[in-house]
């Protein structure tokens, strides 16, 4: 079974808010985008990420050896569409895969309730009373029949 991703849903203030999708817009992604970069490089540090202000992190970065932090990488805005559209296909597909289980439990669930024998035993053919004389019939002297 292959990865499957986890939501994280939390409460902001309105003011907190509008600064992040500042953040967002600055950097051309997603509110999503941010926050997924965010926890990245939080879980690659293991959790030792210091805030620093930019005109610190710039005076410090001045060694080009040193990679800067928070790394950056260019990616072009269609790539992250693309991305969120096939995010939110996987979610419908789920849901319609789940609707799928729901309803394979309910035709199981109805199959389970009905208790008909679908078995027919040779020997209750023979004594169904319909009315013919099975002892009458000779295979071996009476002409076969052909249909069609």
């Amino acid at each position: 079974m292959g990865k499957k991703d986890k939501t994280i849903s939390f409460r902001v203030n309105r003011d907190a808010f509008d600064s992040l999708q500042e953040i967002a817009d600055e950097r051309d992604c997603s509110l999503s985008a941010v926050f997924r970069d965010y926890v990245d490089t939080l879980v690659e540090h293991d959790g030792r990420v210091e805030v620093v202000p930019e005109h610190v992190a710039e005076e410090t970065a001045t060694d080009e050896s040193e990679p800067t932090f928070p790394p950056t990488v260019t990616v072009p805005k269609s790539f992250v569409r693309e991305h969120e559209r096939l995010e939110l296909e996987a979610d419908h597909l789920r849901e319609q895969l789940e609707e799928y289980r729901r309803y394979v439990a309910h035709l199981h669930d109805q199959v389970d309730d009905t208790d008909e024998e679908d078995v027919v035993y040779l020997g209750d053919l023979d004594s169904d009373g319909d009315g013919f004389d099975h002892e009458e019939f000779d295979l071996d002297t009476d002409e076969p029949y052909h249909l069609g």
